[in-house]
C-alpha cells in the first residue's frame, strides 16, 4: 500500500481501529531501537513502514516521536512488564492426565 491508499473491507476494518493503528507506529519504532537507534527520528519510523508497504499519517508519527522523546523503550517495557506482572496469571488449566 502507499501512503494515502483508502483500504476497504476487512482491512480498513482493522486500519480504523485505534489501537491497531497506534501498534503499527509503535512496532516500527521499537524495530528502529533494535536496530540500534536510540531515538528513532519520524523519518526512521516512516523508512521502516515505507519498507513495509504500510501506509501511515504524518502526526501520529509526530505524536510517537515527541511522547517517545527523552524516554528509553526498554525502560518503558519493563515498567510496563511489571505492571502485566503484579496483575497476577489466574489460574492453571488442571493436569488431566488420569491413567
Amino acid at each position: 500500500l502507499a501512503q494515502g491508499t483508502v483500504l476497504s473491507g476487512s482491512a480498513a476494518k482493522f486500519s480504523s481501529h485505534p489501537a491497531a493503528m497506534a501498534m503499527k507506529y509503535l512496532g516500527a519504532y521499537l524495530m528502529a531501537v533494535l536496530g540500534g537507534k536510540e531515538s528513532p527520528s519520524a523519518d526512521d519510523v516512516k523508512a521502516i513502514l515505507d519498507a513495509g508497504g504500510i501506509s501511515y499519517e504524518e502526526d501520529m508519527i509526530a505524536k510517537l516521536c515527541e511522547r517517545m522523546d527523552g524516554k528509553q523503550a526498554h525502560e518503558l517495557i519493563a515498567a510496563g512488564y511489571g505492571k502485566f506482572a503484579a496483575s497476577g496469571g489466574g489460574g492453571g488449566g488442571g493436569g488431566g492426565g488420569g491413567g
